[in-house]
C-alpha cells in the first residue's frame, strides 16, 4: 500500500528524509545544495519543465524545512512562489458550451459591460474589467460560464488566499488565515507548505543525551489510529522510542481530561464552544469576535496531557505528533508553550522513521502504560467525538444537564453553526467545531485520507478503556 495519497506528499517526504539524514550526519549546512540533486537526479525532469526548476523548488523546500524556529512570530503556512506558476488565474470563464445565442443575457446581466462577442458570436469576458460578480453565469441558459477558482483559493473558506498582483502566485492574508492547512493538502503543485521544526526537534532529542539530561516525551494525536495502518500501534510506540523519545503518551488521555473539564464548564456557564481545535478557535477570534467569550477555557488535549507530563517529570520536553498544521501555530501561544516544546506531523514522522531506516514491522509492541486514553478520548479524532465524551461525562457524574449541541466539521459548516449559535433565539448551548472535514482524521498531514483509514480509527478507539473517569484516574 502506498504511504501517501499524492505525489506532492511523496515529494515533501522525500525532501524531509534527505534533510534528516544530513542532520544525523551533522553535515546539513555543507550539503544544502546537494539535497536538490539527490531529490532531482535528472537528466530528465519528472514534474516540471526542466530539472533546474525542479531543483530550485527543492532548494526552497529545504529552506522552509530548516530555517524556521518556533520562536518566529509568523504564519506557519508559506507559499513557494517559484512553484506557484502553473494555475491559471481564477474567475469566470466562457466554456465550449457557449452556443453563440442571440439573447445575449450574459451581456445584459453584466454590471461592468465587459462581455463582448467574437465573429462566431461566442461570448468573451474582458478579465481586466470583470469583478467576478457571477451575474453572467447565473443568466446563461446553457450554464456555459464557469467560475474557475484555483484549488488553494477554493479550499480556503476564509478567503485568505488571493493572487499576488505582481507575480500572480498565491498570496496569503495573515489577517484571515487560521493556519488550518487545507491549502497545503489541496495545492496540486505543492506550492503551499507548512514550516518544519524537525531540525529543532532532533537537536532537542540529541542534547538530552539519551534522556539522561532531561526526558523527551512524544504525545501522539488520537488520529494515529488511522495512520501507519500497515503496522500495529504498539510497534509505532517502539519506533518512537527507538528514535530517541523516553516515552509516548496519547493526546487521547488529554482528551479525557478536557472532556471532564469542559463538561464542568458547560454546566456552570450554560453556553460554550469547544477548545480542542486551534483553527476553530482562531476562526472565532477572527471572524466571530463577539463569540470569543464563549470559547471554553479548557486547554486542548495536547496541552492537557503535556501539563500532566511536565508535572510528573519536571524539566522534561514534550513533542506533539499529529495531522495538524495549526498545532504548529498553537505551540507559539505563551500558555501552551509552558507545556508543549515542539510539534511535528505524521508526514514528518514517516520521513524520520525511514531516514533512520527503522524496520517498524520487525519491532516488538510497546504500550502507552499510564498515558493511554479511553475509547472516548480516542474518539476525538472524529467530528462528534468530543460531544460523545461530554455526554458520557454527564452520565458518569449522574448530571441532569441537557446538552443541546451541534458537532460540525469543515469551515462552511462551522460558519453556519456559529451564525445559529449567536442568534439570541437559538437553543444551541454547545458547539463542537473542527476545521477539517471529518475532524482530525481529515487533517492535511495525515498520511492518507481514505475510508479504510477512517475505519482504522474506529477500530483503534474500540480497543481502549471504556470509562473516561478510569482513564484519567490512571494518570494521576
Amino acid at each position: 500500500m502506498p504511504k501517501f495519497d499524492t505525489r506532492v506528499q511523496q515529494l515533501r517526504y522525500t525532501v524531509l528524509k534527505e534533510i534528516i539524514r544530513h542532520i544525523d550526519r551533522h553535515d546539513l549546512e555543507a550539503s544544502l545544495y546537494d539535497i536538490p540533486k539527490t531529490v532531482v537526479p535528472g537528466p530528465k525532469p519528472s514534474m516540471r519543465c526542466c530539472i533546474y526548476k525542479e531543483r530550485a523548488i527543492v532548494e526552497e523546500r529545504v529552506e522552509i524545512a530548516t530555517r524556521h524556529s518556533i520562536k518566529d512570530d509568523e504564519n506557519i503556512i508559506k507559499v513557494i512562489q517559484i512553484a506557484c506558476d502553473e494555475c491559471p488565474l481564477g474567475g469566470y470563464t466562457v466554456s465550449d458550451a457557449c452556443r453563440g445565442c442571440i439573447a445575449h443575457r450574459c451581456s445584459e446581466a453584466c454590471p461592468k459591460k465587459c462581455i463582448t462577442f467574437d465573429s462566431n458570436l461566442r461570448a468573451q469576458i474582458d478579465k481586466s474589467q470583470c469583478v467576478n460578480c457571477g451575474m453572467c453565469a447565473k443568466s446563461c441558459p446553457y450554464s456555459a460560464i464557469e467560475n474557475r477558482i484555483r484549488p488553494c483559493e477554493k479550499s480556503c473558506a476564509q478567503k485568505a488566499i488571493s493572487p499576488n498582483p505582481e507575480t500572480n502566485s498565491a498570496m496569503i492574508n495573515d489577517e484571515k488565515c487560521i493556519q488550518c492547512g487545507h491549502c497545503v493538502y489541496m495545492c496540486p503543485f505543492g506550492a503551499i507548505v507548512d514550516v518544519s521544526y524537525i531540525r529543532e526537534i532532533l537537536d532537542m532529542i540529541e542534547k538530552s543525551e539519551n534522556n539522561t539530561k532531561y526526558k523527551v516525551f512524544a504525545v501522539v494525536a488520537p488520529s494515529i489510529g488511522g495512520n501507519f495502518v500497515e503496522y500495529k500501534n504498539g510497534q509505532i510506540i517502539s519506533a518512537l522510542k527507538k528514535i530517541g523519545f523516553y516515552d509516548v503518551a496519547e493526546a487521547a488521555l488529554g482528551a479525557d481530561i478536557v472532556a471532564i473539564e469542559e463538561t464542568k464548564e458547560l454546566v456552570e456557564r450554560s453556553k460554550l464552544t469547544s477548545s480542542c481545535c486551534p483553527a476553530f478557535k482562531e476562526y472565532i477570534k477572527k471572524f466571530f469576535p463577539q463569540l470569543t467569550q464563549y470559547i471554553s477555557s479548557s486547554p486542548s488535549p495536547m496541552t492537557a496531557i503535556s501539563r500532566v507530563i511536565k508535572e510528573k517529570f519536571p524539566g522534561s520536553k514534550v513533542v506533539f505528533i499529529g495531522p495538524c498544521t495549526a498545532k504548529k501555530a498553537e505551540i507559539k501561544d505563551p500558555f501552551v508553550a509552558q507545556y508543549v516544546d515542539n510539534a511535528m506531523t505524521f508526514e514528518e514522522l514517516q520521513a524520520l522513521i525511514d531516514a533512520r531506516e527503522i524496520s517498524v514491522s520487525e519491532l516488538s509492541e510497546d504500550t502507552y502504560g499510564d498515558f493511554g486514553g479511553s475509547a472516548f478520548g480516542r474518539g476525538f479524532a472524529k467530528c462528534g467525538g468530543l460531544s460523545s465524551a461530554v455526554n458520557e461525562v454527564l452520565i458518569e457524574t449522574e448530571s441532569d444537564f441537557v446538552v443541546k449541541g451541534v458537532a460540525v466539521d469543515g469551515m462552511d459548516n462551522v460558519k453556519k453553526a456559529l451564525i445559529s449559535f449567536k442568534n439570541p433565539k437559538s437553543e444551541i448551548n454547545f458547539v463542537e467545531g473542527m476545521a477539517c472535514e471529518g475532524g482530525c482524521i481529515g487533517g492535511p498531514c495525515n498520511l492518507q485520507h481514505q475510508i479504510r483509514n477512517k475505519m482504522a480509527v474506529d477500530k483503534y478507539s474500540q480497543s481502549a478503556e471504556k470509562s473516561i473517569k478510569s482513564s484519567v484516574k490512571k494518570a494521576k
